[in-house]
């Protein structure tokens, strides 16, 4: 097998990666945008070379689906000669509840147990289901595998995915902590521990996920075993326009005094808060940081809330690990702001992290930015999560059908 075509499609965009395996290169990537509108964007990139934008209507996933093989098969910008160059496909799967604990290869039952899961995943799951129906009837034969955001987070125990609910609400409801991010999370574990020269099993890592949605990990041993995100991505750190943590009592009482139901009150925590919600400025952390500079004391403000949470987050995993080799940084947010890192830092030297200003605010992919003596080492790691995606794709591809090898 050499090639894999990743696919993560959202309610109205689909991005996607087309990946020589044997080499692990990108081929060609792209995003469809404004699916189901008067007129959809279409933008494909092949490295070294111009990217192709499209304006076209994109009335459905399926022709969405459609648009991604003409530009991969296409004679003047194509990468491959026809669509049996694809061996296999990997899509992105936010939710998958408890059913599964690792990456699957998709038969019906994995579709039927992921349309149960919506209920847990509205806004996600039908989009990636509608995907996995699109890629399927277009590529019939070529075998495909779900990896889902929730499956790293399954190794947590019982003590820590258990909300202090009645007990009833998880047998019969569902009602606990899920965790998200997972195929970043741990992408760049494995990373980490390729850099500190060790096992996955031999490190405990603290792995920061920091971008318009932000989540923190503890990793224990190559495994996770808390994360800050819980039943829904809306809970843990401060994030773009999400609110993370809040006193749950403050729902009902905003939904009173706004006189609005409780599906506004959802909207406004997740649309309307974090960042976006201190600040009044943007979601964007580069705008909330020019203003910042310009001496807006809201922007500073909001800075400050967003980072003291992330430390409050790695004090509390720090404990729960007893021992961490590692703080990693990732994610837009994570790889690119050298002052959210600075001030998500302070006080850390507590458990023997400590940063190297000088490493921290220069420019690097993947890098170690604490001190050379620092018992923590902190390290910026881009995150991959289509190659992520595509090893996991390949591996199961090659376990079970060894002809397409």
């Amino acid at each position: 097998m050499q090639n894999v075509l990743v696919i993560n499609c959202g309610s109205s965009s689909l991005k996607y990666q087309l990946l020589d395996m044997t080499s692990e290169q990108v081929l060609g990537k792209g995003l469809i945008e404004r699916i189901g509108l008067e007129v959809g964007k279409h933008t494909y990139k092949r490295p070294g070379k111009d990217k192709v934008v499209q304006e076209i209507p994109v009335p459905d996933h399926g022709r969405a689906i459609e648009l991604v093989l003409d530009a991969l098969t296409s004679k003047d910008h194509g990468v491959i000669r026809d669509m049996s160059a694809i061996n296999a496909v990997g899509h992105r799967v936010v939710h998958a509840g408890e059913k599964y604990a690792g990456s699957v290869k998709i038969t019906q039952d994995v579709v039927d147990a992921l349309e149960e899961c919506i209920p847990l995943a509205p806004l996600h799951n039908p989009p990636n289901i509608v995907g996995i129906k699109a890629a399927q009837a277009a590529m019939p034969d070529v075998p495909m595998v779900g990896v889902f955001d929730t499956a790293f987070h399954q190794t947590m125990n019982d003590w820590a995915y258990i909300y202090p609910l009645p007990y009833q609400y998880y047998q019969d409801f569902g009602v606990r902590r899920y965790g998200f991010h997972g195929t970043s999370h741990r992408y760049v574990t494995y990373r980490a521990a390729e850099m500190l020269g060790r096992a996955p099993n031999e490190c405990n890592l603290i792995t920061c996920h920091l971008g318009n949605g932000a989540s923190v990990c503890a990793v224990k041993n190559g495994r996770s075993v808390d994360t800050s995100m819980g039943f829904t991505p809306l809970e843990g750190l401060v994030m773009g326009t999400r609110s993370g943590d809040i006193d749950p009592a403050i729902v009902g009482y905003l939904a009173k005094k706004l006189d609005v139901d409780l599906n506004e009150v959802d909207r406004i925590l997740n649309k309307e808060s974090g960042i976006y919600g201190i600040t009044g400025i943007s979601s964007d952390m580069r705008d909330v940081e020019r203003e910042y500079a310009a001496g807006d004391e809201r922007a500073r403000l909001g800075l400050e809330v967003y980072c003291y949470h992330i430390r409050k987050y790695i004090g509390a995993y720090a404990v729960a690990l007893g021992h961490v080799d590692a703080i990693v940084f990732t994610a837009g947010v994570g790889e690119n702001g050298s002052m959210i890192r600075e001030w998500a830092c302070r006080g850390l030297e507590i458990i023997g992290a400590e940063l190297d200003q000088f490493e921290n605010g220069v420019r690097h992919d993947e890098s170690v930015i604490s001190k050379p003596h620092s018992r923590v080492k902190i390290m910026v790691i881009p995150t991959d999560e289509e190659l992520m995606i595509a090893r996991d794709t390949t591996k199961l591809v090659l376990a079970q059908h060894p002809n397409h090898a």
